[in-house]
């Protein structure tokens, strides 16, 4: 049996494109499983249904490999389930080598399309540890030019210790003190700890 999955991230993207691939490649609409879903994880509700169908030696079309999934370790796990352990061939479209089919003129199978898939991991990760290098590296650029990061300090107000005092020993009660200080319980709380210890 032939399969098609399609995969877009929103309800508002339009799936015509990949819809029109599977088309050419002669699958049934009621083979065609379409999951309006982020690539995230597998926990897909029509990708799931379709991997309970698969069987041995049937074939699944899918436009790109990001269709499959994002992460390319939980992509490289799901490709070994589906292809070792269920035993079906994967054809990735726009990636002619990512084909598990034995092509003994071409040489191309289920070796060389995990050996790109291997490549297509190791080049994902090493990209994605550059761009937190980048990223850690502005930070600290940033950093030594006196740029601030998080949440603002609050500015407190002159009377704050003086008042958080007067609670403390009963002078005034809680919601007291907030009126007067005009700030949250949790402002209060949080900046009012180191006073509080000291007693």
């Amino acid at each position: 049996m032939i399969y098609g999955y399609v995969r877009v991230s929103s309800i508002t993207q339009n799936i015509d494109r990949q819809i029109e691939e599977m088309k050419e490649k002669n699958i049934d609409n009621k083979h065609i499983f379409v999951d309006y879903q982020s690539g995230k994880n597998f926990q897909r509700q029509e990708y799931q249904i379709m991997k309970k169908k698969l069987k041995k030696d049937d074939l699944l079309y899918i436009k790109s490999i990001d269709r499959l999934g994002r992460d390319y370790q939980m992509i490289i796990n799901e490709w070994a389930d589906l292809t070792k352990n269920i035993g079906i061939n994967i054809v990735v479209i726009d990636m002619p080598l990512l084909d598990t089919r034995i092509d003994e003129k071409s040489l191309v199978g289920t070796f060389i399309a995990d050996i790109v898939l291997q490549i297509l991991s190791f080049v994902a990760q090493n990209e994605r540890e550059n761009i937190k290098q980048r990223q850690a590296e502005g930070i600290r650029i940033a950093k030594a030019k006196g740029i601030h990061f998080g949440r603002k300090a609050i500015k407190l107000p002159d009377n704050f210790e003086q008042t958080v005092k007067s609670y403390m020993t009963h002078k005034i009660s809680f919601m007291e003190a907030l009126t007067i200080l005009k700030i949250s319980r949790a402002t209060f709380y949080k900046y009012s700890k180191s006073i509080r210890n000291k007693k």
